[in-house]
């Protein structure tokens, strides 16, 4: 008994720190957003309340699983996480990490473009589609079916991949940084890096941009590997005007008819 009420508690915090979280990266990103792009988000309170509810939803649906996964670790030892730097070879680390990153993308990649299947799209992935233009508050904005299936995929690998845990939260700072950035509604990082070499293999909120325009291209997650072997990469997208977001509503009718 007493065991289960600290799942539940650990539940419960994990909930409360994947909220606080969203709030603090997302508004972060936001107030940065006013400073470097004023008025980018003007007249999109209505929006933003709506992003910010499915995000909340999300971080419940994100932190329970963790929560129990967090508990069976520190009290049953259930994963593969370790805190012991000399259990694997230092080279071991950042292989870790890309094995994560690149097992996430995987996953993302795939559900992603399931969730473009017209029947998906209209009950849970129109959800996230509803920010037009997205902004830094949309990166969780998710249909609870859609969270779930994202929130599932760390609490599996920690079973799987072993990792230490500083690099299990580097993975988790990366995926809550490329998270936010890529929904900013303009670029953050610098032109030679998203034009570049290194950009051809990376996703940012220019490749992600094209993927909220056109709704049927660029569904990978941190990597280009995916959406480059499947024919779905469709290049760079640009930063249009708000006056050009019919455009973008027009593409609807694209992303019931495809995936």
């Amino acid at each position: 008994m007493l065991g289960s009420s600290h799942i539940v508690l650990s539940a419960i915090a994990m909930t409360l720190i994947v909220g606080v979280r969203y709030l603090i990266t997302s508004g972060l990103f936001a107030w940065l957003t006013d400073k470097v792009r004023p008025g980018l988000y003007q007249g999109l309170k209505p929006q933003i309340g709506r992003e910010i509810r499915w995000s909340l939803y999300s971080a419940a649906i994100y932190g329970i699983p963790t929560g129990i996964v967090a508990w069976g670790w520190q009290n049953r030892g259930w994963t593969q996480i370790y805190t012991d730097w000399n259990a694997y070879p230092l080279w071991y680390l950042p292989i870790s990490v890309l094995l994560y990153l690149f097992a996430h993308d995987t996953w993302f990649y795939w559900t992603h473009r399931w969730m473009h299947v017209p029947k998906w799209f209209r009950i849970a992935h129109a959800v996230h589609h509803d920010s037009r233009p997205p902004t830094a508050w949309a990166a969780m904005s998710f249909h609870p079916i859609e969270a779930l299936t994202g929130a599932v995929v760390i609490p599996a690998l920690v079973f799987l991949i072993p990792i230490h845990a500083a690099m299990l939260g580097f993975v988790l700072f990366i995926m809550t940084l490329m998270g936010v950035t890529n929904h900013m509604g303009w670029e953050l990082f610098p032109r030679w890096l998203v034009q570049g070499r290194l950009g051809q293999g990376l996703i940012t909120a220019s490749h992600h941009q094209l993927h909220h325009a056109r709704y049927t291209c660029n569904y990978g997650l941190y990597f280009r590997f995916w959406d480059r072997l499947c024919g779905t990469d469709k290049g760079l997208g640009a930063f249009q005007d708000r006056k050009s977001r019919p455009r973008e509503d027009a593409s609807l009718s694209d992303a019931t008819r495809s995936a």
